[in-house]
């Protein structure tokens, strides 16, 4: 009975990993979409920025490029 339980709890997980990576797995470059908000184009779009730059005072200069989620956007 618990050799049952596991195959089946086993093929259900599995079943559902694929199903949420499939465009990844399926797709020629398929990729997971980018969800850091600082490297994000949509949230840059509506102004949101990356809470590590508010947090740090990120504020990016000549001398001084800024984090790597501010470079990413530029």
């Amino acid at each position: 009975m618990f050799i049952k339980l596991l195959l089946l709890s086993l093929i259900l997980v599995t079943i559902a990993l694929v199903g949420l990576a499939f465009k990844v797995l399926f797709t020629s470059k398929g990729r997971f979409p980018e969800t850091h908000v600082g490297r994000n184009k949509e949230m840059a779009k509506r102004g949101i920025k990356c809470a590590q730059s508010i947090d740090v005072g990120c504020h990016p200069t000549d001398d001084f490029p800024g984090c790597p989620a501010c470079r990413d956007l530029k």
